[in-house]
């Protein structure tokens, strides 16, 4: 027999387990979804006296009650910031569990405190100040019912159901947020599943790219011994799917799951670093510093192509986004039109990092601009994945040099679990203010749906406002489409994307 221990996130405690739980003892499991100190109304506490360790102390005592002589393994499931007492506990009783489940939550690693995951960055800066100050006592209000999104999607959530969250939620003591989780490593050899929930942003695919990154800090999700689940719906699945949230558990308690490939495994290189699809000219790299220019063989100062790389890209990874087939096939595309391609590397090493990406963008057009090989009033922009946040600041002000904005399967709105609350990074709200700016967009048809709504959002707002938009769609095409499709799905876009560019950088 299988022993399920739950342990809830953020601002809910037991109760939000109910439907799972009692679906899982229908099959045959145990279930105990773990009340915590000072958040569920049976543990009672002033949050001045509850932390992490108060929530660890919970979840060991729940694990110490299971008689597992009989030969019952022990499922250790958290979900959001649950995972970290989780955690707490796999480390302290790791020969009693048999596995550990990841419920659309983060990566806690030790001496970091569970603060680091919280989606909200502006919320996150707020309470690392009060931290700082010292001011680690009290609780945080949980949200109204229309600031859930804040930390979380929530697709797939019913009105009920949403209603139910809301009126469930308590307030989550400070110090359970505030407390750096402490893990030793005994834990490590204990087999662990990861349950994406693909509505709040993220999905297996998405993990896979990480791992292929070369990270040496993601190389452990590529093991033996972690297996990967997808659902369809948004960060709360025990309230919007629970029958689907149930089987997925038992199936992850038997060891089944997707697994992920290695980064230097055998066989076909990982995704970006495969050809580009079109059989281009060498053109010589000339590298300044963090920038490379792929310069034609023309007279005089020719328009540039500045091609903004996606992300966030993990800050061990090698080689860097420059040197990627994709970058450098885009570059030397470029150039065979006439152009001075331009690839950079920028530091957008995670979601928090949108403000230096967009400094390292900045400085990076204007060493472009400096060049005496480039027309310093003939630029064009060129935005891939994750990179098309950065792509706000120039719609929201587009100076008079920048003669075409392009991206290529963008974000153009922060996705739900990135925290991005502000306005800055948010193009289907800054394209409003585009005004004359021509806009390339190459859509892929076959995006995941997450970031296909924010392309339709933004599509949307720029018809709306009379943005000169082109769409050059690749109807098979996915994400990353160059190196991951078929080269005849893909050739006729690229070619005629870059040379819609071309001819508003030429006119």
């Amino acid at each position: 027999m299988t022993v399920f221990i739950m342990v809830a996130g953020v601002f809910t405690g037991a109760p939000v387990w109910r439907e799972t739980a009692e679906l899982l003892a229908a099959a045959g499991g145990e279930v105990h979804p773990v009340p915590l100190t000072g958040v569920d109304a049976g543990r009672p506490a002033a949050p001045d006296r509850v932390d992490l360790e108060t929530h660890i102390a919970d979840v060991t005592a729940a694990i110490d009650a299971v008689d597992t002589a009989s030969g019952r393994e022990i499922v250790l499931v958290g979900h959001d910031y649950g995972i970290h007492p989780v955690l707490g506990a796999a480390d302290r009783r790791a020969q009693r569990v048999a596995r550990v489940v990841y419920l659309d939550a983060g990566m806690p690693r030790d001496g970091v405190p569970p603060l680091a995951a919280v989606p909200d960055q502006d919320l996150r800066a707020q309470l690392a100040e009060r931290a700082e100050r010292g001011e680690t006592e009290g609780a945080l209000a949980p949200p109204a019912r229309d600031g859930w999104q804040r930390w979380g999607s929530t697709a797939g959530l019913s009105d009920a159901a949403l209603d139910r969250l809301t009126a469930l939620a308590a307030p989550q003591p400070l110090g359970t947020l505030l407390q750096p989780l402490r893990l030793t490593g005994a834990a490590a050899a204990v087999p662990v599943t990861g349950i994406l929930c693909t509505g709040n942003g993220v999905g297996i695919d998405l993990v896979q790219r990480l791992v292929d990154f070369g990270d040496p800090d993601l190389a452990a999700l590529a093991g033996p011994h972690v297996t990967f689940f997808e659902l369809p719906t948004g960060h709360w699945p025990m309230l919007s799917c629970p029958a689907e949230l149930a089987d997925v558990l038992r199936r992850a308690a038997a060891g089944e799951g997707r697994r992920l490939r290695p980064a230097d495994g055998a066989g076909e290189p990982p995704a970006h670093l495969r050809p580009f699809p079109l059989d281009l000219p060498e053109v010589p790299r000339d590298r300044k510093g963090h920038v490379d220019f792929y310069v034609p063989e023309a007279e005089g100062p020719r328009p540039a192509v500045v091609l903004v790389h996606g992300g966030p890209v993990p800050a061990g990874s090698r080689p860097t986004p420059r040197d990627w087939p994709t970058l450098v096939g885009y570059a030397r595309l470029a150039a065979a039109e006439g152009l001075v391609g331009v690839t950079f590397d920028h530091r957008l090493h995670d979601v928090t990092d949108y403000e230096r990406a967009a400094d390292d963008v900045a400085a990076a057009v204007e060493l472009v601009r400096a060049d005496p090989r480039v027309d310093a009033d003939r630029v064009a922009l060129w935005f891939l994945s994750g990179g098309g946040l950065l792509a706000a600041d120039w719609l929201t002000e587009p100076p008079a040099w920048l003669r075409c904005l392009a991206a290529s399967y963008p974000i153009l709105a922060p996705l739900p679990n990135w925290g991005l609350t502000g306005g800055r990074f948010h193009p289907a709200r800054a394209v409003e203010q585009a005004g004359t700016l021509p806009v390339v967009l190459l859509r892929a048809g076959r995006e995941t749906p997450e970031i296909a709504a924010t392309v339709a959002a933004f599509v949307t707002a720029a018809e709306d406002c009379g943005t000169h938009l082109e769409l050059v769609d690749v109807p098979n095409g996915h994400h990353g489409f160059e190196t991951v499709d078929a080269p005849e799905e893909t050739r006729p876009a690229l070619l005629r994307a870059m040379r819609s560019v071309a001819a508003r950088l030429t006119a």
